[in-house]
């Protein structure tokens, strides 16, 4: 009989895609491995989307909350899986019990947050406080004191013709026409969020550069006024989807996309898992820490003094790491990815 594992995924979309290298590595290790992923709903269709996982399993936990009696009650729901092992990827104490309760034999993950008693294998990411994220679920694949076997594969979405199909229809986009994206949210704050000017002067490159193109804004409901700010701002007729689209549907627009421009966030993430041609803008994040995986991605990043601070609004006040990145120079690099460069973007030191 093969042996069932239960992935308890984590909480945000871009750390969702960076833990598919593992769910890979782990059937590399061991192809009859069964994997089942326990998502909050938000999360759930990144990993419908990947061939890995046999079954998604949603739970609605509110974010914050211990929600003790519900836990127990989804775990007792799992007991009858046959769970033989866990692989807890947040770093929380409560996002450990579900798969305790469970009475899982094999419970693994990062040391994280006062959980060594939830957990029977740990391992220990306090020797790099800021480890390149796909390493540090990939990690987990492998015993504590057994280090990485070379270079860990990019995170990589399984594309759905059909399903990209229906997406093209349902918003009409025309048949055989570039489709470029702009995601311009960044649901951390404003320091990780390219001005709405900015992205206003680069939707008038791409339609001077492209006029036959769809240029579409992509991003969550709360970005809608964002993108209605970029649309009137540029005069011209982009399409504001944020809000509109299901993440289901995103998904699927990002896959066909012929260029791809976004911020640090979950929509970045996407793009690189399926190898669209990208532009990746970071400001008060890190690329060595969280990166586009993709040959065909670019980064643009000042490394300024000040920069990576990790703060959802500039401590300083200027937020220049954001500004001084020109409209232009984005063009420019998202022309070359778009030209089937494969530079693996603008090194990063």
């Amino acid at each position: 009989m093969s042996v069932r594992a239960l992935v308890v995924a984590p909480n945000w979309i871009g750390d969702a895609v960076m833990a598919q290298p593992l769910l890979a590595l782990l059937r590399q290790r061991e192809p009859g491995l069964r994997i089942d992923a326990l998502c909050p709903p938000h999360v759930a269709p990144v990993f419908r989307a990947m061939p890995e996982v046999a079954e998604v399993i949603e739970a609605a936990n509110v974010h914050g909350k211990l929600q003790l009696a519900a836990r127990w009650r989804l775990a007792r729901a799992l007991r009858v899986h046959g769970y033989q092992r866990a692989y807890v990827l947040p770093n929380s104490a409560k996002s450990a019990l579900v798969p305790w309760f469970a009475r899982i034999p094999e419970r693994i993950g990062h040391r994280g947050e006062a959980r060594h008693l939830l957990l029977s294998r740990l391992h220990d990411a306090r020797a790099a406080a800021r480890p390149p994220m796909v390493e540090h679920y990939a990690q987990l694949a492998f015993d504590p004191r057994e280090p990485l076997p070379g270079k860990v594969p990019d995170p990589r979405l399984l594309r759905r013709p059909e399903r990209e199909h229906a997406v093209r229809s349902k918003f009409g986009f025309e048949h055989g026409a570039p489709l470029i994206v702009l995601c311009p949210g960044a649901e951390f704050g404003p320091a990780k969020r390219w001005p709405a000017r900015h992205f206003a002067s680069l939707v008038n490159l791409l339609a001077g550069e492209w006029p036959e193109a769809d240029l579409v804004l992509l991003g969550s409901a709360g970005e809608r006024a964002l993108a209605t700010e970029i649309a009137a701002l540029s005069g011209q007729p982009v399409r504001n989807l944020c809000g509109d689209t299901t993440l289901d549907e995103a998904i699927a627009i990002i896959a066909q996309a012929s260029g791809v421009v976004s911020n640090d966030s979950g929509l970045m993430h996407v793009a690189a898992a399926f190898a669209r041609p990208q532009v990746a803008i970071f400001g008060s994040s890190d690329p060595r820490h969280t990166p586009p995986r993709s040959p065909r991605a670019r980064v643009e990043w000042l490394h300024l003094a000040c920069s990576p601070c990790f703060q959802r609004v500039c401590p300083l006040g200027h937020t220049d790491c954001l500004n001084k990145i020109a409209p232009a120079t984005v063009f420019a690099s998202l022309q070359q990815a778009m030209r089937f460069e494969t530079t693996g973007g603008r090194p990063v030191r």
